[in-house]
């Protein structure tokens, strides 16, 4: 980066770290945004003038507010929960709720920033947003977790709407919780309209929306492989997390004849040197979606595998590793320990699973490297193609959507090669930051002030 390139870039962080003190993810993502934009930003006159980069890193609005619930045993508790509707210069705002006791007001603004520029990659009329509540639903009953989605929908509600701001699901947010939500959205509003996404298929939902971020994940892994004559098939591969974008990516790596060797949860990682087969993956479906249950069971089904209690799986020997845990999973250290082990493809479905140094280690090292706003692209993209079919009062069948899907992956690929390309092959960073920004860039601009 040249001296007067990285004076823009500091100054323009040291502003907005001042304006948004001690949220640490929210400037971790701008950063690496600004770093590839800055120089586009500096060469447009009207950018400038119209403080465009300054008002896309400053949300719409940001809504806080109190969930108060009750347990089984008839104590009173009480959340606190958000939405963040960063972005709706191209749609209207578009991103998931989640529910953890890490969630803060910083990591639902880096997921809502983040939202933004996914949300343009895949061409669909969609804003950016995201929401939650520091709430955790491990260990709490049907009933608890109930009441407090109604708790949470009633405030919810008065800023929600098919065509104002539509969320979806995330971490902790499965298609239990999106039920209750939605029911009591339906009664609150007395309207049955689409405005929840990852909807039960009997109520509205789109098939294969569960699979699309682990689907989509993969296909953009693909993608990559095959801009360099290359494949997936016949590849090792470790994979972090054990929810849907995990299992769902693991499904997809297997069928296109890759070998999975890893999964993992909060409790550690297990390694299976043999290979994650369509049995032993069905095994831990049903140990996640239905017991809710450790990975660490894996270990004790399966003879060969073995669990790494309070690890990551990122020093397993691998050719491609798929990130679908959680922010920062993947630390500088541990990209490098990666790469010396021979990796070749990273393709992210969790949200900005790298730190900063790491991504900057893979990019450096000139290896395969999707950032997750365009490969993990595939659950939203999904979601978009939900709102249409509702729209419509129409359902399309599993394999118009799949069709959908990776085209939008193909799409949001060459965008990438498009914006990103050099004599030194393809930075997907630099070209999904760049691909996204100048289409709600140049809508902001058309608006004018406002």
């Amino acid at each position: 980066m040249s001296n007067p390139l990285a004076t823009a870039v500091e100054d323009f962080m040291t502003g907005l770290i001042n304006r948004n003190p001690a949220e640490y993810e929210f400037h971790q993502a701008v950063r690496e945004v600004v770093q590839s934009v800055m120089p586009l930003v500096l060469d447009r006159q009207a950018y400038r003038d119209a403080q465009i980069l300054e008002r896309m890193t400053e949300p719409d609005r940001i809504i806080i507010f109190r969930v108060t619930w009750e347990t089984d045993d008839g104590r009173i508790r009480a959340n606190r929960a958000w939405r963040v509707q960063f972005n709706n210069s191209i749609g209207p705002y578009k991103g998931g709720l989640r529910f953890h006791p890490s969630v803060t007001q910083s990591i639902l603004k880096f997921l809502g920033f983040e939202q933004v520029f996914k949300n343009s990659l895949t061409s669909l009329p969609m804003g950016g947003a995201k929401g939650g509540a520091n709430f955790n639903p491990k260990g709490k009953s049907d009933r608890e977790v109930m009441r407090f989605c109604q708790s949470l929908m009633t405030e919810l509600h008065r800023h929600i709407g098919k065509d104002t701001d539509i969320p979806a699901g995330d971490i902790g947010v499965g298609a239990r919780e999106i039920s209750y939500l939605f029911g009591q959205f339906k009664r609150l509003e007395n309207v049955f309209t689409g405005v929840l996404t990852g909807k039960g298929l009997e109520f509205g939902g789109s098939l294969l929306r569960k699979e699309a971020t682990g689907y989509g994940c993969v296909y953009f892994c693909e993608n990559m492989f095959q801009h360099r004559g290359d494949s997936i098939a016949g590849k090792t591969v470790s994979v972090s997390g054990s929810g849907n974008v995990a299992l769902y990516a693991v499904e997809k790596a297997i069928e296109l004849g890759a070998k999975v060797v890893t999964l993992s949860d909060s409790g550690g990682f297990i390694h299976d040197p043999d290979g994650i087969n369509a049995d032993k993956l069905a095994f831990v479906k049903e140990l996640k979606e239905v017991r809710r249950g450790r990975i660490s069971a894996y270990a004790d089904q399966f003879s060969g595998a073995t669990f790494h209690p309070d690890q990551r799986p990122w020093a397993v020997p691998v050719e491609v590793a798929l990130p679908c845990a959680t922010q920062n999973e993947i630390s500088e250290a541990e990209a490098r320990t990666l790469l010396a082990n021979g990796v070749i493809c990273v393709s992210e479905g969790a949200n900005m699973p790298t730190e900063l140094a790491g991504v900057h280690a893979f990019v450096d090292a000139g290896i395969l490297y999707g950032p997750g706003k365009a490969a993990n692209a595939g659950g939203v993209a999904v979601s978009g193609l939900e709102q249409s079919q509702n729209s419509a009062r129409l359902s399309w069948s599993r394999e118009e959507v799949d069709e959908r899907l990776q085209r939008i992956m193909a799409s949001i690929h060459q965008r990438c090669v498009t914006h990103g390309s050099s004599q030194h092959g393809v930075d997907y960073v630099k070209g999904s930051n760049i691909g996204g920004f100048i289409k709600v860039a140049d809508a902001m601009l058309a608006h004018g002030a406002v």
